[in-house]
């Protein structure tokens, strides 16, 4: 019994882990599809973003070489040019940035009809102190006619900008500002793109240095190109922009839970962000785990149920049970003894009661040990076993002596019964080594008398085993209420 609880306990336990692991499981499926699918959609939005900014480097490079083969630009031809890059792409602006000497500004200034600028305050401009060389914004075209002002800006003296002015010299290549104000307005991020003279050797830094004739530089603001990737996710993902891990769009907080994609325009490299706030849910992991905690509790229950149950009549069976043979014990048969008189009663039957008594049980206890006197008593259940109906029931009374109550049964019948069973015992011990084992039994008739009490019958039968070993043992005696009478003058 024990054994089974343990594995019931066992079970339990497997029912319970099992389905908090299926939702673990289901909950880390789902989780794995969201990540999966928020990273494709970082990456879709990166890509977006990305193709537009290149489209629009790649154009801003190939108007750098339209400048190169002019040696001498016309606002016309800028205006034209610079248009058609802000109508098909994502920049806010196109300039262009010449490289005046020193020695060239006062006729550059009367040429142009502008004065080379410095900026003293947000978009003031004063004349520019004398400089080496100048960067003034010399044409202008952007989407907004706001920024005139700018005209004339010396960008050579201007901090935030000189510093990627002379990389795009240096590389030759398209070199991209962080986030600063635009002079055309907001915030956003300027590309540079080095023009030299058409025919001038600029293959080296130096040689690139000595063939500069200006640069074509364009502006992006950074909401109309970070829009571009808000374009290409759900309206509920919160997307932020981040420059050297400080973001510049979007959402100001940490989405360090969201996937994030680098993606580059020119020479930089940002990271995009995209987090999805409808992650997966728990309610089908959680109805898994519970529903699989209540199917353990429930089979817990039941199990410590049927275990009470059956300790409860494990004690009731040897309250009632003899622990030598496993037959009944006095006390149960004393209950199952009114039990068959009180049905013979009813069904207007007669019973029998059977006592058997071992002969010389003394004397194998002493000559051969109280552990040989047990086994004879093991042996003589057996027997009884053997003979004994369904309906019968069998009882060690203490000691040698043994009961049978035998139901719907005539007192000739009862008299075969233990006639036979006396001669099984002394066949059964024949067969071995040592002296031959016999009983004396006494029969008692129940259920012709309703007046008679179970006391008056066991007490009947113990008189007729009492007779049968003052016959010579080894035999059967049925009590006769009549003999008893006549013998109880000469007592």
């Amino acid at each position: 019994m024990r054994r089974r609880f343990w594995l019931g306990i066992a079970a339990v336990t497997l029912v319970a882990l099992g389905s908090v692991l299926a939702a673990f499981l289901v909950y880390s499926d789902d989780r794995s599809d969201f990540d999966r699918t928020e990273r494709e959609e970082a990456a879709r939005a990166a890509h977006q973003m990305e193709a537009v900014a290149g489209l629009s480097v790649d154009q801003l490079t190939s108007a750098a070489a339209f400048f190169k083969a002019e040696d001498d630009l016309s606002r016309h031809e800028f205006e034209v040019y610079g248009r058609t890059l802000i109508s098909q792409g994502a920049l806010a602006g196109t300039v262009f940035v010449p490289r005046v000497p020193a020695s060239k500004r006062d006729q550059y200034e009367r040429t142009h009809g502008i004065a080379i600028l410095e900026r003293v305050g947000a978009f003031e401009f004063r004349r520019s102190k004398p400089r080496p060389v100048y960067f003034p914004i010399t044409y202008v075209a952007e989407k907004k006619e706001q920024r005139r002002r700018a005209l004339g800006y010396d960008l050579g003296q201007d901090p935030a900008r000189a510093l990627y002015l002379n990389r795009a010299r240096d590389t030759g290549g398209a070199v991209s500002s962080p986030v600063i104000p635009l002079l055309i307005g907001g915030r956003g991020i300027n590309v540079f793109q080095a023009v030299y003279r058409d025919g001038e050797p600029a293959k080296t830094v130096a040689e690139r240095r000595r063939a500069l004739a200006g640069f074509a530089a364009g502006s992006f603001r950074i909401e109309d190109l970070a829009g571009t990737a808000a374009d290409a996710v759900s309206p509920d993902v919160s997307l932020q922009l981040q420059a050297a891990g400080e973001p510049v769009f979007g959402a100001s907080g940490d989405l360090s839970d969201g996937a994030s994609v680098p993606l580059r325009i020119a020479d930089r490299t940002w990271m995009l962000t995209v987090e999805d706030p409808d992650g997966p849910g728990l309610s089908l992991p959680i109805a898994l785990a519970v529903l699989g905690i209540s199917l353990a509790a429930l089979l817990g229950t039941l199990i410590l149920t049927w275990n009470r149950r059956e300790r409860m009549r494990e004690l009731e069976r040897h309250a009632s049970e003899d622990a030598l043979t496993g037959l009944d014990n006095r006390r149960r048969f004393e209950k199952d003894l009114a039990t068959a008189m009180a049905r013979s009663q009813r069904d207007r039957t007669t019973g029998a009661l059977l006592i058997l008594d071992i002969d010389d049980f003394k004397r194998v206890n002493d000559s051969q040990g109280h552990p040989a006197g047990d086994r004879l008593i093991q042996e003589v259940a057996s027997v009884l076993r053997r003979r004994a109906r369904r309906s019968d029931t069998l009882a060690r009374l203490g000691g040698d002596e043994f009961a049978v109550i035998l139901p719907r049964c005539s007192r000739e019948e009862a008299q075969i019964a233990a006639e036979a069973i006396a001669r099984e015992v002394r066949e059964y011990r024949s067969g071995e080594a040592g002296e031959p084992v016999t009983v004396s039994v006494g029969v008692a008739v129940f259920g012709d008398d309703p007046r008679t009490s179970a006391a008056t019958v066991f007490s009947e039968a113990d008189t007729a085993m009492y007779a049968a070993k003052d016959e010579g043992r080894d035999g059967v005696r049925v009590f006769d209420p009549v003999a008893v009478r006549e013998e109880a003058p000469e007592r």
